[in-house]
């Protein structure tokens, strides 16, 4: 089984397309991966909400870890997003990422069709014992609706060795407070960048990072400072970044940052329906909040 540890920056890879949205860019991508690459991070999530992976084809999907795993080249790890509400839709995704040589695979809690805690806990057993490496679970439930219990995430550990992580982008830091006065062997990444911090703070490991895609290196520096203990240093990087982690939110994600990369001149700022582009007023206070970042 892969080695892979859910601690550090992980980045939520966007998916950058050409101008008009149509098709995927992939120079503009291969050279994203090799700057996450070189800003330190830990490992690139592709296929994620940032990678606009609801738009994306199957083979759309399977081509973006590929490139991934291609371009990484063991630099970093690979955590492949596979979770859709459809368990055997994840089940074969998730393969087909191993397949491609991610190191892990992330799956969401199923969004739309509103499953029991019961019926959670089935989703995750069958995805974990059909798949040949770690799993790592996400929990958002602004988006999907439902919210993993922690009571049911314990039962799914005690069947699931391969189950190391979960995203938790609740927005509720007691959710990991409570995970690591457990003493529970999973690892907790922050799903939210302005709470990378806080969460660090009690118990977590790191960050599925959004704004990291922009500042791959500031991001990675706050992770590793909260991981030193280093509060501080983490406190001060941290609060300077929190002004460009509001704005990444101004807009749907991943509208702003892809606002932020264009500006920089790395890709197209497309994105795909149902998602438009960001209004001029909304443009303007994301620029403005990246261009006084970078004049601190």
């Amino acid at each position: 089984m892969s080695t892979f540890t859910p601690r550090g920056c992980f980045t939520a890879l966007v998916t950058p397309f050409t101008p008009d949205g149509g098709a995927v860019d992939w120079e503009a991508y291969e050279r994203l991966v090799e700057s996450q690459v070189a800003g330190g991070v830990s490992g690139i999530v592709p296929c994620g909400t940032t990678g606009e992976s609801p738009t994306l084809t199957d083979a759309e999907q399977l081509a973006l870890v590929e490139r991934a795993v291609r371009v990484a080249k063991g630099r970093v790890s690979v955590l492949a997003g596979t979770g859709t509400n459809g368990t055997k839709k994840t089940i074969e995704a998730s393969r087909a990422a191993f397949e491609a040589g991610a190191d892990a695979v992330m799956i969401v809690m199923p969004y739309y069709n509103k499953p029991s805690q019961e019926g959670l806990r089935t989703h995750v057993e069958l995805v974990a014992r059909a798949v040949p490496g770690p799993v790592v679970l996400y929990n958002i439930p602004g988006r999907t609706v439902v919210d993993l219990q922690i009571e049911t995430l314990e039962r799914i550990l005690g069947a699931c060795p391969n189950v190391v992580g979960i995203k938790d982008a609740s927005g509720n830091v007691l959710y990991c407070q409570t995970l690591a006065a457990m003493r529970s062997r999973i690892a907790v990444l922050s799903g939210d960048d302005v709470l990378t911090v806080p969460m660090m703070s009690i118990g977590a490991t790191g960050v599925v990072s959004v704004t990291s895609n922009l500042y791959p290196r500031q991001v990675s520096a706050v992770v590793y400072s909260a991981l030193r203990v280093d509060v501080a240093a983490a406190r001060a990087q941290h609060r300077g970044l929190v002004p460009v982690h509001g704005a990444m939110f101004l807009e749907p994600n991943p509208v702003p940052v892809k606002v932020a990369l264009a500006a920089r001149g790395r890709m197209s700022a497309a994105v795909r329906p149902p998602l438009v582009a960001a209004s001029e007023q909304n443009q303007k206070r994301i620029l403005s909040a990246i261009d006084a970042f970078e004049d601190t």
